[in-house]
C-alpha cells in the first residue's frame, strides 16, 4: 500500500501561501484600500504636439498598484506621435489594438511583413482595429497622431499571451463614422435622447455589438447648450476629446442630488485631442456651453463587461415633482 503520511516539508510548502480572510472587510478590497482606485486623471494634447515620433504610455500603474504601462486595470492608453516621413512601431501581447487618428495621414503595415496583412491607409478622423499578434509600423505622410489603445494589462494580469486572433483587421472611416451619426440624428426619436452616440461594431460580435470582443468604442455628440444627464457603469472610460470649444466639460461625482444633478463634483474640461479617465462607478455629466458643437470617443473594456454581464449602465432621469429616477437605458 502506498504511503500517504505527508512529509513535513513538502506539507509546509504546499500551505505556505494560504491566507484566510474575514468576509466583510475582504469582499471589498477597495473600500479597504488593498485596491486601489482607478485615478480621475487628465492626459494633455501637448504630449502629442511636440517631440520626436515615439509611443507615449497614459500611465497610472503606480496608482492601480499593478504592473505597467496601465491607464486602467484591463486597459492601456497611448498617444503616438508619428513625424511626416517617419514610422513608429506599435507592438503588445493584447487581444484587441485599437487606433484613432487625431491628426495627419498615413498608413499601418505589419512590421514582420506578414503576406496576408494589407496596408491600411488612415487620415484625420479615422478609426481602425487590429486583432492579437499585430506588430505594426505606422508611417506617416503628414505629422500625425494617433489614440492606441489596448489591452495588455488584462492580459498581463491573467499571466497568458494572446495567440488566437479573434478578428480581422477593420477601418471605420471618418465619412463613414459621421454619416452613421447623422443617422441617429434624423431619428425622430433622438430629440428625446439622453445620448446621441454611434456604438462602432463588428459582425463577429452580435452578441456584445461592439468594435472588438474586449473594447468598445462610442463616438459622441454634444450638441450645442447640452446638458446630457448623469450616468454611470462599471467599466473604465478612456474618453478622448475629438473636437471641442471651450466651454464644454464634464462633471464628475459619487453621489447624485435628489433633483438628479452630481453633488460636489469634479469638472473636466475638454480640449482637443485629450484624454482623461472616468473611473468606474461613478456618475458623470457633459455640458456643453461653447455655442459650438463638440465630439467626444469614450473608450472602454465595456466588451469584456458586456460579455459577463456586468457593465450596469444607470442613468438618472429627472421626475415630474423635481426628483429623479435611476433607469437602466437612455431615455
Amino acid at each position: 500500500m502506498a504511503n500517504h503520511t505527508p512529509d513535513p516539508r513538502a506539507l509546509e510548502q504546499l500551505t505556505a501561501s494560504a491566507r484566510y480572510h474575514d468576509y466583510r472587510y475582504a469582499s471589498n478590497p477597495l473600500t479597504e484600500g488593498a485596491t486601489g482606485e482607478v485615478p480621475l486623471v487628465r492626459f494633455d494634447a501637448e504630449l502629442h504636439e511636440r517631440g520626436g515620433s515615439r509611443v507615449l504610455p497614459l500611465d497610472t500603474s503606480s496608482t492601480l498598484g499593478c504592473a505597467g504601462p496601465a491607464t486602467s486595470p484591463g486597459l492601456c492608453a497611448n498617444f503616438v506621435r508619428v513625424r511626416a516621413g517617419e514610422a513608429v512601431l506599435t507592438d503588445a501581447n493584447a487581444t484587441s489594438h485599437l487606433f484613432f487618428v487625431m491628426r495627419g495621414a498615413g498608413s499601418s503595415a505589419p512590421a514582420d511583413g506578414d503576406a496576408g496583412g494589407q496596408p491600411i491607409p488612415w487620415k484625420a478622423g479615422d478609426l481602425f482595429t487590429l486583432p492579437a499578434r499585430s506588430r505594426m509600423l505606422h508611417a506617416a505622410t503628414d505629422d500625425a497622431a494617433l489614440y492606441w489603445v489596448h489591452d495588455e494589462p488584462l492580459l498581463r494580469y491573467l499571466g497568458v499571451t494572446a495567440t488566437q486572433r479573434q478578428f480581422t483587421p477593420t477601418l471605420y472611416t471618418r465619412e463613414a463614422i459621421h454619416e452613421a451619426l447623422e443617422g441617429v440624428l434624423r431619428d425622430p426619436s433622438s430629440a428625446t435622447a439622453n445620448r446621441l452616440s454611434v456604438l462602432l461594431g463588428n459582425r463577429l460580435f452580435p452578441q456584445t455589438m461592439t468594435v472588438t470582443h474586449v473594447i468598445w468604442a462610442m463616438f459622441g455628440l454634444l450638441p450645442v447648450n447640452a446638458l446630457q444627464a448623469p450616468h454611470r457603469h462599471q467599466s473604465v472610460a478612456l474618453d478622448l476629446v475629438v473636437d471641442a470649444r471651450p466651454g464644454c466639460y464634464t462633471m464628475v461625482g459619487r453621489t447624485l442630488e435628489r433633483d438628479g444633478s452630481i453633488k460636489d463634483p469634479i469638472r473636466v474640461d475638454w480640449k482637443p485631442h485629450s484624454a482623461f479617465v472616468t473611473p468606474p462607478g461613478l456618475w458623470h455629466s457633459h455640458h456643453n456651453e461653447s455655442g459650438q458643437p463638440a465630439h467626444i470617443l469614450p473608450i472602454q473594456d465595456a466588451g469584456l463587461h458586456t460579455f459577463l454581464r456586468t457593465l450596469n449602465i444607470l442613468f438618472s432621469r429627472r421626475t415630474k415633482d423635481g426628483g429623479h429616477d435611476v433607469i437602466d437605458r437612455a431615455g
